[in-house]
């Protein structure tokens, strides 16, 4: 079993042999190669070539060929560009130390997925929301066949698990590294916890008591990190995987901005829990937002506040130990 976050901002994937994250940055490859300059040329990024096209993924593709930035739900139904970010996590996590390209009970490149999907693609009607989970599962489920840089992959999705990307948040603070819950988080899991999930493009709100939904508490937008990247792109000279880039390596100065945005995601925060919170147990936070925010969170929440070792990769790690749980279950 993997488990696989595709987020907007990041790509993660999280196993047995732990976590990986590439920046879901896609461009197409189109442009011809300059080569033998004075100036010297950074190393290519990954190429994932598909029956849809070649494709750069990950830091740097925007700087090789031009830019694909989709932030609309249907990505998820496996557009080209989201395919091409799968098969380069994929490709990447196929080298380590404990590949897990194929399980004991599977025929030999074959894997299972749990994938989580953010709350605004799983709210609304049941029956649009069942379609749109039918959906997900049918563009990851079956035979896959790639090639990254020049070497051919294939594998094949045996079985695709959906949870939200907040599930993954709660059970990464409820569980240890085995999917068992200790003593101590049992009892807080039978209590109101909040989880704030602030990610490149949505921002998601979920209360859980008992492992069961407070419906009122919960609730997505789509103002996410990519939104303080717009408030600084005024002239929209750079993608938005260009600025994500400068905003990772520490080069993009955000502090003329960023005070308009955190008071957006507190609002947002506001509008739904209010005061409330303060009967929670404790607030998770997690995401690449949580990281540029933690200072604000932890003065909104106080002593209730609880930001994980690696904000980034908690939903697809916690994803993953809710599936070990599953499975000892069984």
């Amino acid at each position: 079993m993997l488990a696989c976050d595709l987020g907007y901002g990041s790509t993660k994937i999280f196993g047995h042999s732990g976590g990986l994250v590439i920046a879901s940055h896609v461009a197409t490859d189109s442009r011809s190669v300059v080569h033998h300059t004075a100036i010297k040329s950074r190393k290519p990024p990954m190429e994932i070539v598909t029956g849809e096209g070649s494709f750069y993924v990950g830091l740097g593709a925007h700087d090789w060929g031009r830019p694909v930035e989709n932030l609309d739900l249907d990505r998820f139904n496996g557009t080209p560009e989201l395919r091409a970010l799968l098969y380069g996590a994929l490709s990447e996590h196929s080298h380590r130390p404990i590949p897990e390209m194929s399980e004991p009970d599977l025929p030999k490149g074959h894997i299972r997925l749990i994938v989580g999907l953010p709350l605004t693609l799983l709210s609304g009607q049941a029956e649009d929301v069942r379609e749109r989970v039918a959906a997900v599962k049918s563009f990851l489920k079956g035979a896959h066949s790639w090639s990254v840089n020049g070497r051919a992959c294939a594998i094949t999705v045996a079985e695709v698990l959906i949870a939200s990307q907040a599930d993954g948040t709660l059970f990464d603070y409820l569980l240890d590294d085995q999917g068992v819950m200790t003593p101590a988080k049992k009892r807080e899991f039978k209590s109101e916890i909040g989880i704030v999930n602030i990610g490149m493009n949505t921002v998601d709100l979920l209360v859980s008591e008992g492992g069961a939904i407070k419906q009122k508490f919960t609730a997505g937008d789509t103002r996410g990190v990519r939104r303080l990247l717009q408030l600084l792109n005024t002239d929209d000279l750079y993608s938005l995987g260009e600025l994500d880039a400068q905003l990772r390596a520490g080069a993009l100065d955000v502090s003329s901005r960023l005070p308009t945005w955190q008071r957006e995601i507190l609002g947002f925060i506001d509008d739904q829990w209010s005061r409330q919170f303060r009967r929670f147990a404790r607030v998770v936070c997690a995401g690449g937002g949580a990281i540029l925010l933690s200072d604000a969170l932890l003065k909104r929440f106080g002593g209730k506040v609880y930001i994980p070792d690696d904000p980034v990769i908690s939903t697809a790690r916690g994803l993953f130990k809710y599936a070990l749980m599953r499975e000892r279950r069984k």
